[in-house]
């Protein structure tokens, strides 16, 4: 079912490109969402309404009957299980914890001559949550996307999701209520991006937008790029796992099966040493397929994009791991410790056969939203930084305003810029 690939083939390196480019075309997709934002640039309120009643086939008039009440938020908390609601707020205060820890503080340093430098911190003034809906429900990635920004300080954080036929998912909304997004609203698809990037009559709009979705999303995203900033633009869901061989076969297939049901082009793959491990775990996959109710998925996704690798030794996994980036990597060996210094590349690294990637999905506390299609080779998880931005602060004394005006007058002279080099020349008379 899955592709097997040997590191020591001579075409192993064009074998593992070809099965690692996967995905949509774009281009079938971008004029269709250059059309939606150009309406709700020029449309507004007007064109939200249409674009939702064709997209989501709902009846409404006005954006206003598209925006959740509090009434509708409290009613969302009542309908789950305490069971639910105890989830949601155990995993929220996880995530919260953690995302105290990435807070970035301003700092200043004083020179000699009482010349004060520095960088002050501040968070953005307002974002937008795109959170999916229909087929698709993910209370936790609200979670993950909202409560960063909080710890972070944003004054407005603004949510959207889509509600086909008018049909509400009471977790999302309870999730929504216990991170504390302020402004909700029913509408989804390249149409929601838009008109949090540009605004309408109702929706002010933000200063950056996160959250993942299908493909208009993503592509509406990089559409509005420079307006407003983003988090990043996702791919299918991945998992990298290496394994020694130590961890029971059945828990790694399991963890392969847990991105390949999200997606038919999600990606999921297994570097080894050892073979009879690899075989140990393909017989895996065959025997415990059948009892998955999202099978279809799982196969589908496992028979286009699924590989397992054997590497020459535990060196060269790692190896084929940092040239793959990998959004989700397991290190499933007796000793993880030992590799993690090796690892360059790798949105979240899970340590040990106990820790499966299903727990950072959901409640371990570091951000789920993650880079994906090898983009960890220069990006990072989502985090409260995300949600902070960075100003540099110089204030110089008169002692020090001479003693670099010198410097800058010179450097001022050589690129031409005579202005530049009075302005700085001012300060040497004092």
């Amino acid at each position: 079912m899955m592709e097997r690939l040997d590191t020591s083939d001579a075409n192993f390196a064009v074998s593992l490109e070809r099965l690692l480019q996967g995905g949509a075309d774009d281009r079938r997709y971008q004029q269709v969402v250059d059309d939606i934002i150009r309406q709700v640039r020029t449309g507004g309120d007007q064109a939200v309404v249409e674009l939702t009643r064709k997209f989501d086939r709902l009846t409404v008039s006005s954006v206003a009957e598209l925006a959740v009440t509090p009434e509708q938020r409290t009613r969302a908390m009542r309908n789950i299980s305490p069971q639910l609601s105890s989830a949601l707020e155990q995993a929220a205060e996880r995530i919260r914890t953690y995302a105290e820890h990435q807070k970035i503080d301003s700092w200043h340093y004083k020179e000699e001559d009482g010349t004060i430098l520095g960088q002050q911190v501040t968070p953005l003034d307002s974002v937008g949550v795109y959170v999916p809906g229909g087929t698709a429900a993910y209370p936790s990635s609200v979670l993950m996307n909202v409560i960063p920004a909080h710890v972070a300080g944003v004054d407005r954080i603004v949510m959207v999701v889509p509600t086909p036929d008018g049909v509400v998912n009471d977790v999302v909304l309870a999730a929504a209520d216990i991170a504390g997004v302020h402004e909700i609203y029913r509408i989804g698809g390249a149409q929601a991006v838009a008109a949090l990037a540009y605004g309408t009559e109702t929706i002010a709009p933000v200063d950056k937008i996160v959250g993942p979705g299908n493909i208009f999303v993503a592509l509406a995203k990089r559409q509005v790029f420079g307006r407003v900033g983003i988090d990043m633009i996702a791919g299918p869901s991945e998992i990298l796992i290496i394994c020694d061989g130590t961890t029971r076969p059945d828990w790694v297939v399991m963890d392969l099966f847990s991105q390949a049901e999200h997606d038919v082009l999600a990606q999921s793959i297994l570097v080894c040493p050892d073979p009879d491990y690899l075989d140990q775990v393909e017989v895996g996959i065959e025997r415990l397929l059948p009892d998955m109710p999202r099978r279809d998925t799982i196969r589908q996704s496992l028979e286009n994009r699924g590989i397992l690798i054997r590497a020459v030794d535990m060196e060269d996994a790692i190896v084929v791991a940092n040239k793959i980036a990998a959004e989700h990597l397991e290190l499933s060996v007796a000793d993880p410790q030992a590799l993690l210094p090796k690892i360059r590349n790798a949105g979240a690294i899970f340590m040990g056969a106990f820790s499966t990637e299903v727990l950072g999905d959901y409640c371990a506390g570091p951000n789920h939203i993650l880079p994906t299609s090898g983009t960890a080779r220069f990006s990072s998880p989502l985090g409260v930084y995300d949600f902070q931005k960075r100003s540099s602060i110089i204030h110089c004394s008169p002692d020090g305003a001479k003693r670099l005006a010198g410097v800058a007058s010179t450097l001022a002279h050589g690129e031409g810029l005579v202005a530049h080099a009075r302005a700085a020349e001012m300060r040497l008379k004092g």
